[in-house]
């Protein structure tokens, strides 16, 4: 049997996973951005990095306001989104080398969103050949570097990406 070192996925695992404020993840002080793996502030809103991901580098953007509702963000809090979703797509092409990305938005539990109460977008890296036999046969996704050295090349990146 194959083993897959995830040790990050603990936190998931057993429910500990860090809460912000109002007992939601993605609610985070500036103060704790490392801690949280906040990757990158632009105005209202901010990159952080899904601490269970699908793939390498999976990250999410998100409003600093608390909303699950995308009809009650205002123009800045969307453009401030858009405007993040753009320069990780350029770090993770210049960077990461992809092949392709999944971004995407889940609004709603019958939608697939994990968490309802807090909108935010999907950037998920791909690669030719990062979906294989593993999480069809095996349930397991391998994950080829680990989150906090995929973190601080992302942070790097972003501070020094100039949009």
């Amino acid at each position: 049997m194959d083993r897959v070192w995830a040790p990050w996925r603990m936190e998931y695992i057993t429910g500990a996973a860090t809460k912000g404020a109002r007992g939601c993840f993605l609610c985070v002080d500036e103060a704790d951005d490392e801690k949280a793996l906040v990757v990158g502030r632009l105005g209202k809103a901010f990159a952080i990095m899904n601490r269970f991901p699908y793939t390498n580098g999976h990250v999410m953007v998100v409003p600093v306001r608390h909303t699950g509702l995308a009809e009650d963000l205002t123009d800045e809090e969307s453009l401030d989104m858009m405007r993040i979703t753009r320069k990780m797509v350029a770090i993770f092409k210049r960077e990461f080398k992809v092949d392709g990305l999944n971004i995407g938005i889940n609004v709603g539990r019958a939608a697939g969103a994990g968490l309802e109460e807090h909108i935010h977008i999907h950037i998920v890296p791909r690669w030719f050949g990062d979906t294989n036999f593993m999480p069809v046969l095996g349930e397991a996704r391998v994950i080829s570097e680990h989150l906090l050295e995929t973190y601080k090349k992302l942070r790097k990146s972003f501070v020094e990406t100039v949009f």
